[in-house]
């Protein structure tokens, strides 16, 4: 069952926006976001917290201005998705210019498995770093960072995730989910706090007088990377995210973008001139994630620190072919879960809470995906696994709201001590790894730890709208409005609901439904993406604006999320 509900607008909050000078449309859709002032609107780069809110970034910043000053190796142990590369392209680039000896290391998430192990330690000492730098992982490394100590290498750990019980004893941390932290903006993503940390590193050596000549790096320029980390890792887009991702579109836009990511436009076909985070999340994401899925995330790293553009488009086509191969792989899977889930409805009674789903043939850089859009299509919680090391399965989760994964899974943990090898995550996404013998009790577990903590109202799948727009807002105009401004995780992109008439409708490549859609005098094009089946004469529709390219040609299309009987 799906139920389509109407996001409530203060009227008072529209009201005044509008009187501030926000567009109608826009003011309607920022009330209904909490949005109560123009004010609250501003993006620009000094309204941006300070880092010196962000506990560790000073002390951070001295450790490594006191490195650059000595001359000491400095190597950033990476994480294999767009947060993580976007994140070490951040440190690469801004460490260079401040005249440090920097390198990176991103491990074989296949081999080494997640974060700074003892492994990934030794594997790095291989390099003879001075300190090694974590970006988007580390919270939880405590053993790998007790290696480092006892290698004679110091440790910066640099994270958003949440920690466990016990912090890794590094030189410093960085990570505003630490407890005690202050820093308010508890969902920056890796790549954020990364810059954040840079931001220091200029404020301290400026202090020292690094640039009393000139040639002060203008860390600005990084702003595009912050953006697609930001919204490739699917973070809640508070004000300080919107205001990262508002400046980095900003930049994109104008064509000030590094050639990696000037390379990822051309590739995917989009257009950086009106670049919009619906690029970031589903084209340029994707095929940075891609090259961690399936090969090597260093050639995605490549990509993003290359100054040579023709070495970049180079990397994107290796890419875009991953991201094809990822495709093909995803889409075996899906028909190969789903056969899965019928054989579950056949064998039980009663509806599940939750799912974990396994099959020994799946590619374990793909179970993520695979998790997504289970979940999605299903609306539970779904964890699937692959197999890993010897004996050893790897979990990736996502849930849904009103559950929060990671307190599952801590919760299972607990329950039953030693299940889990190991785990950790967000409220929205997980992984774990477990022995292959222990799944079945797991997944028993698992469920009980579900229906224990969610509310049985949100197994029931909400789609939250902005309610009907009148046929006149129904237009390019809009749309192109739309495009224009910030929208994600959090903060989501606007969905209207409204009755049409049905007066067209076909099939596309067996997996589309295209149709013509009648309010009042005025038509409308619409298409449902994956969605084979007919529509009836009558629908009630949830719908995006988007703006539809052919032959040279814009227009106004309706995007459909779902439809239902009128």
């Amino acid at each position: 069952m799906t139920l389509i509900v109407t996001r409530r607008t203060p009227l008072a909050a529209q009201q005044r926006l509008e009187y501030e000078g926000v567009h109608p449309l826009l003011a309607r859709l920022y009330a209904a976001r909490g949005i109560a002032r123009a004010a609250d609107l501003d993006t620009t780069l000094p309204t941006l917290l300070d880092p010196a809110l962000l506990q560790g970034a000073a002390e951070a910043a001295v450790l490594l201005a006191d490195a650059i000053a000595g001359d000491k190796h400095l190597l950033i142990v990476a994480d294999y998705d767009c947060d993580g590369a976007t994140a070490c392209a951040v440190g690469v680039r801004a460490l260079h210019a401040f005249g440090a000896n920097v390198s990176y290391l991103v491990p074989n998430r296949f081999d080494f498995g997640y974060g700074l192990t003892p492994e990934v330690v030794r594997l790095a000492a291989a390099q003879k770093p001075d300190v090694i730098i974590t970006v988007d992982n580390g919270i939880a490394s405590v053993e790998g960072v007790a290696e480092a100590k006892r290698l004679g290498i110091a440790t910066l750990i640099t994270d958003h995730h949440l920690p466990g019980d016990e912090l890794p004893a590094a030189d410093c941390i960085v990570n505003p989910n630490q407890p005690g932290c202050a820093f308010p903006s508890k969902s920056i993503a890796g790549v954020g706090v990364m810059f954040y940390v840079m931001l220091s590193l200029r404020a301290e050596l400026r202090k020292r007088g690094a640039f009393a000549s000139g040639g002060e790096p203008n860390l600005a320029a990084l702003l595009d990377l912050v953006a697609l980390g930001t919204v490739a890792d699917v973070v809640k887009l508070d004000r300080n995210n919107r205001i990262l991702v508002a400046q980095g579109l900003q930049r994109i836009r104008q064509g000030k973008l590094q050639p990696g990511l000037r390379a990822l436009f051309r590739i995917a076909g989009r257009e950086a001139e009106r670049a919009s985070t619906f690029d970031l999340g589903f084209a340029l994401g994707p095929r940075l994630n891609a090259a961690g899925r399936l090969a090597d995330m260093a050639l995605g790293i490549e990509c993003l620190i290359t100054d040579d553009l023709g070495r970049a488009l180079n990397i994107a086509q290796q890419l875009d072919q991953l991201n094809r191969e990822r495709r093909g792989i995803e889409t075996q899977m899906q028909d190969q879960a789903l056969a899965l889930l019928e054989a579950i409805k056949s064998d039980e009674s009663g509806e599940r809470a939750s799912l974990s789903l396994y099959d020994p043939t799946w590619h374990q850089g793909v179970i993520g995906i695979l998790a997504s859009r289970v979940k999605d299509r299903l609306h539970r919680p779904v964890i699937a696994f692959a197999q890993s090391n010897a004996g050893e399965l790897k979990g990736s989760g996502r849930s849904i709201r009103g559950l929060h994964l990671r307190d599952a899974l801590d919760r299972v943990s607990k329950h039953a001590p030693g299940l889990l090898l190991r785990f950790g995550g967000h409220a929205a996404a997980a992984g774990l790894t477990l022995r292959e013998e222990n799944l079945a009790r797991f997944e028993e577990l698992f469920e009980q730890a579900v229906r224990e903590l969610i509310d049985p109202a949100d197994l029931t799948r909400t789609i939250e709208t902005d309610g009907p727009l009148e046929a006149g807002r129904m237009s390019l105009e809009s749309a192109r409005l739309l495009e224009g401004e910030i929208w994600g995780q959090g903060f989501p992109a606007p969905v209207f609901s409204d009755d049409f008439i049905v007066d067209k409708q076909r099939i596309l490549k067996d997996r589309h439904l295209k149709l013509t859609l009648r309010k009042g005098a005025a038509r409308f094009e619409a298409i449902h993406f994956n969605f084979a089946e007919g529509a009836p004469d009558k629908v009630r529709a949830a719908y995006r604006l988007a703006v539809n390219e052919f032959n040279g040609v814009s227009s106004v299309q309706l995007v459909l999320e779902y439809l239902e009987p009128a």
